[in-house]
């Protein structure tokens, strides 16, 4: 099993920066696609972003290009999403997810962490 565990600011007023961080461990970090996805209140859960292990290829969410970045460092197991000119729709928890394939992560996860919810106020 991979266990993933999210973490970072929950509340933050909208144009400002945040910093996801999501940590892995029980299985070798190098295996895995790693991404993100977000669910807003009422609504199903959507791909955010994504990255490949070697070379870290990245994916986005269309609408998401140019203000959110993914980045992972393997030397610590960590995946990040930095998001920019933060807005309040994209207010949402936000899930770490794992794959085995970088086609699969852009579609879902094979192991997801819990979850860490991002308010954006206006």
């Amino acid at each position: 099993q991979l266990q993933l565990v999210e973490s970072g600011v929950g509340l933050v007023q909208a144009g400002y920066t945040l910093r996801l961080s999501c940590i892995a461990s029980g299985r070798a970090f190098s295996n895995y696609a790693m991404g993100w996805f977000c669910q807003a209140p009422g609504k199903e859960r959507e791909f955010v972003a994504a990255i490949a292990w070697n070379p870290p290829v990245t994916d986005y969410r269309d609408d998401l290009k140019g203000r959110f970045t993914i980045s992972r460092d393997n030397a610590k197991n960590t995946v990040y999403l930095q998001m920019n000119n933060l807005k309040p729709e994209d207010t949402a928890v936000y899930y770490c997810a794992a794959a085995a394939s970088f086609r699969t992560i852009t579609v879902r996860g094979d192991y997801w962490g819990q979850g860490t919810q991002v308010t954006v106020s206006s």
